[in-house]
């Protein structure tokens, strides 16, 4: 063993990785019964199983997915294609199709972007063509460009594309009704008697930007109040923008009561910045945010947001780009509706003086 490490009767690959033909020796079986042990087919003794299992944990092997596509004529990878500049929403989406692929033998590749590249469009096509992914999931906003979904269907790739409205068939859709929860958020801070209310909305590139606007200007309507053009601020889905946008609003000679930030990211930006000039969540500024990610219940005081759940997204997208039609037509659409989540962040001003 040229380094201690390797295990006795193990040899590797010219690229030192261990190779089918080294666990289909040290199981004493072919290189069929380990392929078929690996795709987990019927077709092998329970003993033979365990045994080659055994092997493949000892020795750290790890099928390469280009080879098994190769061997059986169809990918096993699964691209999700992003362009969210949120951290915490492209983990989550990540674990959501994580899930829903274990013990499926499919594997995950990730291929971000920028909507703002003019090469955007050969990009996807060259990742597609290089990687042959066996289907993608596009999350907002790049779900919502009609030419990135052109490109996919010219390369013959299927995909599933995650978005506020309706943009596509529903074996290809996963909606995400983003108005619905831009005017619960609405509802809520109306209801506790607050008039001066300000927003602060995600890139105007995101369709979800413009739903969850619209939906809280509906809802400010239902208590006879309007979206102040002062009181409006464009941001970009980031904890800084989120500090900046806030502490503009906070600066006005007249300064609103709460603000609905469009994700939980600029919410906690606006929870830095109402500390930074020595304000008091909820007493002197309520805050709401939108997608309830792990954050909103780590900050203090805990965050009033709407819920998307977001691991459950990616994962549904996933077995619907697996499930096609027959799965689309089972669910009768693939469809999730927000809630919202009432923290501590929020406070009434009914009755104050």
């Amino acid at each position: 063993m040229p380094n201690g490490t390797e295990k006795p009767g193990l040899t590797r690959s010219v690229e030192g990785k261990v190779t089918i033909n080294d666990i289909a020796r040290l199981a004493n079986v072919s290189k069929k019964t380990v392929s078929r042990v690996i795709n987990n087919s019927p077709l092998v003794r329970e003993d033979t199983r365990r045994r080659v299992q055994a092997v493949i944990k000892r020795s750290g092997f790890t099928p390469d997915p280009r080879a098994r596509a190769l061997a059986f004529r169809r990918s096993f990878l699964v691209g999700m294609i992003y362009d969210n500049p949120s951290p915490q929403y492209v983990v989550n989406m990540q674990r959501g199709i994580l899930d829903a692929l274990e013990d499926t033998g499919h594997l995950l590749v990730l291929q971000p972007c920028d909507r703002s590249n003019p090469d955007l469009l050969d990009q996807i096509r060259a990742f597609v063509r290089e990687q042959k992914p066996k289907g993608v999931i596009l999350t907002p906003s790049i779900s919502e460009d009609e030419e990135v979904a052109e490109i996919l269907r010219q390369e013959d790739c299927p995909y599933v594309r995650i978005a506020s409205v309706a943009v596509d068939d529903s074996d290809k859709l996963v909606r995400t009704h983003d108005h619905d929860g831009g005017r619960e958020a609405a509802r809520h801070l109306a209801s506790l008697g607050h008039t001066r209310i300000a927003h602060v909305h995600g890139p105007e590139l995101f369709r979800s930007a413009h739903e969850r606007r619209r939906g809280f200007e509906e809802g400010l309507a239902e208590f006879g109040l309007t979206l102040l053009p002062e009181l409006t601020r464009e941001g970009a889905y980031t904890f800084d923008t989120g500090v900046e946008c806030a502490r503009e609003l906070l600066s006005l000679d007249n300064p609103p009561t709460a603000i609905f930030l469009g994700n939980d990211e600029m919410a906690v930006g606006a929870y830095h910045a109402a500390r930074a000039q020595g304000l008091r969540i909820p007493e002197d500024i309520s805050v709401v945010g939108y997608d309830d990610t792990p954050m909103a219940s780590r900050v203090w005081p805990l965050m009033t947001t709407v819920r998307i759940a977001i691991r459950d997204l990616g994962g549904e997208a996933t077995r619907l780009l697996l499930g096609g039609r027959e799965y689309a037509d089972a669910k009768g659409g693939v469809d999730f509706s927000p809630e919202l989540i009432v923290r501590a962040s929020t406070r009434s001003l009914n009755g104050a003086a």
